[in-house]
């Protein structure tokens, strides 16, 4: 094994054929491949032989269509639709941080959880019941957990909205908008 650090992202090129080549292995390799890179955490980024144009999200979202295809999606057609209403939306942007930073949480949540399965098992195989008494223990706790994280991400959505609604009238109050004429009429309540 080697204790020489990798320095430069593993470049992978499309070809027109739609064939992909993996510049390190000197091979062409499949979509499977480049998703197996992705588990091993494998930095790369993947280019277009003709154009240089990079095509990694594009590569990375057929990676998702295809798990989402495979028969246990993890997004519902309603999120699937809320998603897609963001785009064009003010909030755009900071959705996708909004969701970023989510995933970087449940992350955290789950590598803590596996640290404190380690000690249950000593490094050998789990077997079910040993891994049932430890989330029967866990459960509670994780329960507490999911519940401060979505009480604190939701408010971390309503405090961002309420800057922005702020920021707004902060902006549009320095432009000098004509005050409209007051009519006779009542307005409808």
């Amino acid at each position: 094994m080697s204790t020489t650090k990798k320095t430069a992202e593993r470049l992978i090129k499309k070809y027109p054929n739609r064939r992909l080549y993996d510049t390190q292995t000197s091979t062409y390799i499949t979509l499977s491949d480049v998703k197996q890179l992705v588990l091993e955490t494998e930095e790369f980024k993947v280019l277009d032989a003709k154009t240089n144009e990079d095509l990694t999200r594009s590569i990375l979202l057929q990676i998702i269509l295809e798990e989402e295809s495979g028969g246990l999606p993890m997004f519902s057609s309603p999120m699937l639709s809320q998603i897609i209403r963001f785009y064009g939306h003010a909030l755009q942007g900071m959705m996708g941080t909004y969701l970023e930073k989510n995933i970087q949480a449940f992350i955290d949540i789950q590598s803590k959880l596996g640290e404190q399965s380690k000690g249950l098992y000593d490094g050998g195989p789990l077997n079910s019941d040993m891994w049932a008494q430890f989330m029967n223990m866990q459960a509670p706790m994780m329960q507490g957990v999911m519940t401060s994280y979505i009480e604190q991400s939701k408010n971390m959505f309503v405090e961002m909205q309420e800057k922005m609604q702020s920021q707004a009238k902060n902006m549009f109050t320095t432009f000098p908008f004509p005050v409209p004429p007051e009519t006779d009429e009542k307005t409808p309540k």
